[in-house]
């Protein structure tokens, strides 16, 4: 097997943030569910744009955020995802290289427009998530590089590519490809709604080993087994993945694995002023520590100190230089 070109390789939804703080209330008048994200199509998004608040915007997506946050740690990294010939496609693509990301995936010319995330943040940090898909949802698996895919050591996918069907495509053939070519392959849940909506599917790409890396919260976990019970449910999750870490807020993380399982804490923060990206962000971490030849240990404290020092500002992108960050806490990327 060659050498691997990149560390990791994402494969998710090309999205830009318009990003607003906002009240309780104003979730509440909106009919919101508080700290979920729900689909939207464009009157929606249009609806929800002109009754927020002052707002600014950023490239993100969830898979993407993870990728520039590997690349900030420096990491090789490389992004598949698909946006349309128009400004805020343009700015996607200006973003994502500019943070030092290999994006090649060619623009569409005509359909939807470039996707966008409306994310609400209220004062106690929680952020909401209004996400109209528009171009992502035409990720196809004719947009897969099997070249690049074949390149990288760990391919990381969205859970969010199960609600479109042809992102799902994408999905299979990438797995497919990575595996054939001896890599390993990741996963994120996402939000637990998802999980509500694709559980069996997700299970089954576990106990079929079309995912060998499981990225979850608690919440998310709690709904992939049907069980408030915490420990029953990493019982679980340990039969079904390789390996798998379940984040847990301000209590850190466990990393799972069929040998054992490690407790990881939470790296300090001094105010959490939005939690948009903290679980993109501690997969950056995790999965660069991973490609890079780190125990699960040093990879999990590499993921709390990317997702520390996401939650300190607004957006999902880090805004210091992560691998600096890390070597001032004594982690050697």
């Amino acid at each position: 097997m060659t050498a691997p070109r990149y560390d990791v390789l994402g494969v998710g939804n090309a999205i830009v943030d318009v990003i607003a703080r906002a009240e309780d209330d104003f979730l509440v008048g909106q009919g919101m569910r508080k700290g979920a994200m729900t689909l939207i199509d464009e009157a929606r998004a249009e609806a929800i744009y002109a009754a927020m608040g002052p707002a600014m915007e950023i490239s993100g997506g969830s898979a993407a955020n993870t990728i520039v946050g590997a690349a900030s740690l420096g990491a090789r990294a490389a992004f598949i995802g698909k946006v349309k010939d128009d400004l805020l496609g343009r700015i996607f693509v200006h973003d994502i290289r500019a943070a030092g990301v290999a994006f090649d995936t060619a623009p569409a010319a005509e359909g939807p427009s470039t996707g966008r995330c409306y994310v609400l943040v209220t004062p106690d940090g929680e952020r909401t998530l209004n996400t109209y898909l528009g171009a992502a949802r035409h990720l196809g698996s004719h947009d897969i590089d099997e070249a690049t895919v074949r390149a990288a050591a760990i391919t990381y996918l969205e859970g969010y590519l199960w609600d479109p069907p042809g992102a799902k495509e994408a999905f299979l053939r990438a797995s497919a490809v990575a595996h054939g070519a001896g890599r390993r392959v990741a996963l994120t849940l996402s939000d637990a709604f998802c999980v509500d909506r694709y559980r069996g599917e997700f299970l089954d790409l576990l106990r079929r080993g079309i995912v060998d890396i499981l990225f979850a919260n608690e919440a998310e976990l709690h709904s992939l087994y049907e069980t408030a019970h915490f420990a029953g449910a990493v019982a679980a999750l340990r039969q079904d993945a390789p390996l798998a870490v379940v984040t847990r807020s301000e209590k850190g993380c466990i990393v799972v694995a069929r040998e054992d399982t490690h407790a990881v804490p939470a790296f300090p923060v001094e105010r959490v002023v939005d939690t948009t990206g903290a679980g993109d962000l501690f997969a950056a971490g995790f999965l660069t520590g991973l490609a890079r030849g780190n125990d699960h240990v040093t990879a999990a404290r590499l993921g709390a100190l990317a997702a520390a020092e996401v939650i300190q500002h607004l957006g999902a992108r880090p805004e210091t230089a992560l691998k600096a960050l890390a070597a001032e806490h004594g982690l050697v990327v």
